[in-house]
């Protein structure tokens, strides 16, 4: 029996070409049925004196990678242009026209869910009307689907998603802590999140439902807090912030 998904990551090697040094490609792509490529985690390392491109993926296909550098004219001097661009470049973002990025922009619950299934290199499946709200057609909907069967993301108490309002800072470290189980990263992780969410000024703003992936976020050094002091659990995030959060994958 062939098995094509698997439930943890399967690591592969591609040799790069002579010649070609790690600056030469930008990411591993995964070929997709319909003829189009998706971005899969990617790393490059010397083994015996060879670069290769360890690809790190959930599911059996044909791979390759490529170089596809990209810029945008609005993320000059941003703190997180070096982010934003390597984001691009691993075609897990994408601007707004123009050559803009639009970085202080506030990011949708649903943008954040295709920022993640991208990010982990998660092929995006045939919506299946998981959410009241959510319809089939829409572009984020195979993204959705594809986070929601990944166990990333949950709806409401009243079966909507609500794709369209702004994500707020601890539902964001929420999926972000999810991502860590299905990456198997910080898994072994021990969170007294009390005692982590103490240094902030604002710590009893955070949910009750989001206390451990906040602390959790924090203490693994993916998520800062504010320059005030401040955690800003119910605070919006930027379509900037998630790119250094995501950044390297």
């Amino acid at each position: 029996m062939e098995v094509s998904k698997f439930n943890a990551y399967v690591e592969r090697l591609i040799a790069l070409p002579e010649g070609v040094a790690p600056s030469g490609i930008t990411t591993g792509v995964v070929l997709n049925p319909d003829g189009t490529f998706s971005h899969v985690p990617t790393a490059v390392a010397m083994i015996d004196g060879k670069y290769y491109a360890k690809i790190n993926s959930l599911t059996s296909s044909a791979y390759t990678v490529i170089y596809s550098p990209k810029t945008f004219k609005d993320v000059e001097n941003h703190w997180v242009q070096k982010d934003i661009r390597d984001m691009a470049s691993r075609l897990i973002i994408s601007g707004v026209g123009d050559e803009l990025f639009e970085p202080e922009r506030s990011i949708t619950r649903a943008e954040f869910a295709a920022v993640m299934v991208r990010a982990l290199g998660l092929g995006p499946e045939e919506y299946k009307n998981n959410y009241a709200d959510v319809k089939a057609g829409e572009w984020y909907s195979k993204y959705i689907s594809t986070a929601s069967s990944h166990g990333l993301i949950r709806g409401y108490d009243d079966g909507t998603f609500k794709p369209e309002e702004k994500i707020t800072r601890q539902e964001a470290m929420a999926i972000l802590t999810r991502a860590m189980d299905v990456t198997r990263l910080g898994e072994e992780l021990e969170v007294e999140a009390r005692d982590i969410l103490a240094a902030f000024s604002d710590e009893a703003g955070v949910s009750g439902w989001a206390e451990d992936s906040v602390a959790k976020c924090v203490k693994t050094g993916i998520v800062t807090g504010r320059n005030d002091g401040r955690i800003a659990p119910l605070d919006n995030i930027t379509r900037a912030e998630p790119q250094s959060w995501c950044g390297g994958s």
